[in-house]
Parts: C-alpha cells; structure tokens; sequence
C-alpha cells in the first residue's frame, strides 16, 4: 500500500487548511496528527500554498499531504517537487488526473456526475471527491454508486461536517473532506485539534457501529 492508502485506511478524513500560512502549518498539522488525522490538503489559493506544502516535510512518516483546488497539470510539478502526496481538484480534469499518476502523486478529483466521475475512473483517478456535497446530499451518492464500481471511493466534501457523518457514511461514502469544520484561517492550534478530535471520534463511531 501507498503512504496515502495507509493514512487512509487508518483515518479517513482530510483536513483541508484554507487559508494557512507555512510559518504555522507544521503547529497546526502537529494538532491534527495528535487528534488522530493523517491527512492535509493546502489549498492553492492560501497565501504561500507551496512553501506550506513544503515545511510539511516535518511531519513525513506521520502523515501525508499535497494541495487542493489545483486546475492547472502545470500545478500538479510544483506540488511534486515540494514533496506532496496528494492532488485535489474542484472538478474533472483529465490533465490533473494523468500528471498526478504520471509524478506518483494521488489525485483526488471533483465530480458531481456520473459521467464526470467515469471519466475520472478512467483517467486513472480512485478517490472521487463529490464537491459541493452539500447541495447534492447523501441520496445523490446513494443513486451514483449503485452505478459507480466497487473501487471507487466516494468522498463527499463542502458542508459536510461530524452532524452529517452518519447519513453520508450509509449512503456510501467512505471519507471526508473537512474545511472550515475543522479550521478557519488564523484559528489556534488547541481549537483545530478540538475540533478534529470530535469529527475522529464521530467517523470511529461511524465506522464501527
């Protein structure tokens, strides 16, 4: 298994950090690995996104990491070259998808559609990020993975916090993308790990009841 399929499986959320700063992101991922995530994802329109992605090499061997709302396959060399994992994109697009394969990288592409999320699949992309959830809802996954093969792994992301883990999770989600549930710009280390405690221990409960 990848060092992402291992973060994955042991705790399926990513925390995406909008808006973080490199001088903070180390103290910021320290609380979230404490509060049992694994995963981080820098959106590209934070204020120094790669210089952020890159002081994140103080957490290698403890968790994974890489960029969000990359548009651009010209983007997916930089995420590489500063020692990124992971490629998350709002939409499909086949350029991302192939140049994150191609760098070892792992994509994680938007979709709402069910062609948009076949194309991905066939682009070479596993884990599908079904964004903006919140205004599809759980019945839209529910109807799509009826279609969708069994290697595919749903991941519903945008107002989809701890409250709607449940609902989602039986209609076949399989992880998490959290923003703003678990981090807003400036927010103190201490209230990003309360707050990613409380959505580990609902996705353990989840998962296991």
């Amino acid at each position: 298994m990848s060092a992402f399929e291992d973060a994955f499986a042991e705790m399926p959320i990513v925390a995406i950090l909008r808006g973080v700063r490199a001088a903070e992101v180390v103290a910021v991922a320290e609380a979230l690995y404490a509060s049992g995530i694994r995963i981080v994802e820098v959106p590209m329109n934070s204020p120094d996104p790669i210089e952020a992605i890159a002081a994140l090499q103080a957490m290698r061997g403890r968790m994974v990491w890489g960029a969000g709302t990359i548009l651009r396959a010209a983007d997916v060399d930089n995420v590489a070259q500063a020692g990124g994992h992971i490629v998350v994109s709002p939409n499909t697009n086949v350029a991302v998808i192939r140049r994150s394969v191609e760098c070892g990288l792992t994509p994680m592409p938007g979709f709402a559609t069910a062609s948009e999320a076949f194309l991905a699949l066939e682009s070479g992309a596993r884990c599908l990020k079904l964004f903006p959830a919140s205004t599809y809802g759980p019945g839209h996954l529910k109807a799509l993975k009826a279609v969708l093969p069994s290697e595919a792994v749903a991941i519903p992301v945008g107002g989809v916090g701890p409250a709607h883990m449940a609902d989602w999770w039986a209609a076949g989600a399989r992880g998490f993308g959290l923003g703003s549930e678990v981090y807003k710009a400036g927010m103190a280390p201490d209230e990003v790990g309360r707050r990613a405690a409380e959505a580990v221990a609902t996705l353990w409960a989840v998962r296991n009841g």
